[in-house]
């Protein structure tokens, strides 16, 4: 293969790496449109006071109502092809930067997560029917 081929199949293997390639690529591409432009209602990122209700939450319980929408965000922010795993980083790096102090979730948490958006999304699909 030539060099020329070569370049070319590397540069487009690296131009389709999603965005939400980290917790900051994610919340760059997805969440800082709300989150950092003064969205009503949104928690902006870095206000402690904004944010410290929502990491009292936990972990868990925050990634995964964000997730399935809660109050006026939607589902995913917005982004129907986001992982639970890139949301979840894209949470982690908003607490980070706003007063909190989470890790990455490991494979127990974000089965706990996924376990919670199934609990809200049957809450939610329940509500919209009855």
């Amino acid at each position: 293969m030539n060099k020329l081929a070569l370049c070319w199949m590397v540069g487009m293997t690296v131009a389709t790496v999603p965005a939400w390639a980290s917790g900051e690529g994610t919340y760059k591409a997805v969440c800082a449109s709300c989150h950092g432009q003064a969205f009503p209602k949104a928690p902006q990122l870095g206000n402690k006071a904004q944010w410290a209700p929502l990491i009292r939450e936990g972990q868990v319980t925050l990634t995964a109502h964000g997730y399935v929408g809660i109050r006026g965000m939607p589902a995913k922010g917005g982004q129907p092809d986001l992982t639970l795993e890139a949301f979840a980083e894209a949470v982690n790096h908003m607490v980070n930067q706003s007063g909190g102090n989470w890790k990455t979730p490991d494979a127990k948490t974000l089965q706990a997560m996924q376990a919670e958006v199934a609990k809200r999304q049957k809450s939610k699909a329940a509500k919209a029917g009855g």
